[in-house]
């Protein structure tokens, strides 16, 4: 079967192939009579424009690419959903990949994926240490998003999770909570260190002792992860009297497991997330969480990104942070 030529939705749209070929890159001069008629004949003919030719003409290709742990997560999912849709109102795709965390696949993004036909990527990275982050020989731009350590090469758009953390646990401590527990504590530069410094400075500034039995290990970020913590904490010879989970997901499973124990939430128990996952507002008790503003999170990165694209951008690499609201729910106020 022979491909449908330009010529040949010119000829049935009656105009000029440069007409079509004005149609097709979106340019704002022409009627919209011309439009709907090249619109039609495309329809029509099905015809599909050749990407690799309109990219070496343009010398963009108007795809960048979203590389995220887990697009089963809940968070990312919406994450992604928000750049897409940022992306789309400027007349750019984005394709997704799901690393899982997995060194390899993160290095692939930093070294491999760069030389696809892509613009730029955006990029959240689980194991990937900041210095191993540099800007591209082909001069490709890369954003990151997550908790990384301040400083690096590359442009960077996250919420202060430190702040976050602390807000989320002095609102407990504001409740006459004593022993407050975190799950999803970690080693190193990531989520779990980040979060886990927000809550034990709001813990020293209200003259609670840091008790390392009540910090559970963030080897998981799941519910399943979450109801083993807290079965674990209710196995405590003192059990706290309320929970910071370092993600909505952790604290769904804390809340199911809390449930299991015939506890109240939360009268025996208060708890708070992270994130404002849609599970979260609709659970009963409705979820208290950190809430990122993820529509500017996709609006700052794209527009950053596609700035960078176009050399428009600042001289110097940038740090955005993201607006965050603490989301008070029945977990910890009934």
């Amino acid at each position: 079967m022979v491909a449908t030529r330009l010529s040949d939705v010119a000829a049935r749209a009656g105009v000029s192939v440069k007409t079509v070929s004005n149609v097709i890159n979106d340019y704002p001069h022409i009627t919209p009579a011309t439009r709907a008629k090249v619109e039609a004949a495309i329809a029509e003919l099905g015809y599909t424009p050749n990407v690799s030719a309109r990219s070496l003409r343009k010398g963009r290709s108007d795809f960048i690419a979203l590389a995220i742990p887990e697009m089963a997560s809940p968070y990312f999912a919406e994450l992604g959903a928000a750049i897409s849709r940022a992306a789309k109102k400027r007349g750019i795709t984005v394709l997704i990949d799901q690393t899982e965390g997995e060194p390899a696949a993160e290095q692939f993004v930093l070294d491999g994926m760069r030389g696809q036909l892509i613009d730029g990527i955006i990029f959240s990275p689980i194991t990937t240490a900041p210095t191993k982050i540099t800007v591209a020989d082909d001069g490709k731009p890369l954003l990151l998003l997550g908790e990384r350590q301040p400083g690096g090469a590359v442009d960077h758009v996250a919420v202060d999770s430190v702040q976050a953390s602390f807000d989320a646990t002095n609102h407990l401590i504001s409740l006459g909570r004593t022993r407050i527990a975190a799950v999803g504590v970690g080693g190193g530069a990531g989520t779990g260190a980040v979060r886990r410094k927000g809550y034990r400075k709001a813990l020293k500034a209200a003259g609670l002792p840091i008790d390392p039995a009540l910090e559970i290990d963030g080897t998981g970020y799941h519910r399943e992860d979450g109801a083993a913590a807290m079965r674990d904490l209710l196995a405590l010879p003192s059990p706290p009297d309320a929970v910071f989970c370092f993600n909505d997901l952790l604290a769904l499973g804390a809340l199911r497991a809390l449930a299991d124990a015939g506890l109240s939430v939360p009268g025996d128990v208060a708890v708070v997330g992270f994130d404002d996952i849609e599970d979260g507002r609709y659970h009963s008790p409705s979820l208290t969480t950190i809430s990122p503003d993820l529509d500017w999170l996709a609006d700052k990165a794209v527009t950053l990104l596609l700035d960078r694209i176009a050399g428009t951008g600042p001289p110097e690499r940038l740090d955005l942070s993201v607006p965050y609201t603490l989301q008070i729910r029945e977990s910890t106020t009934g």
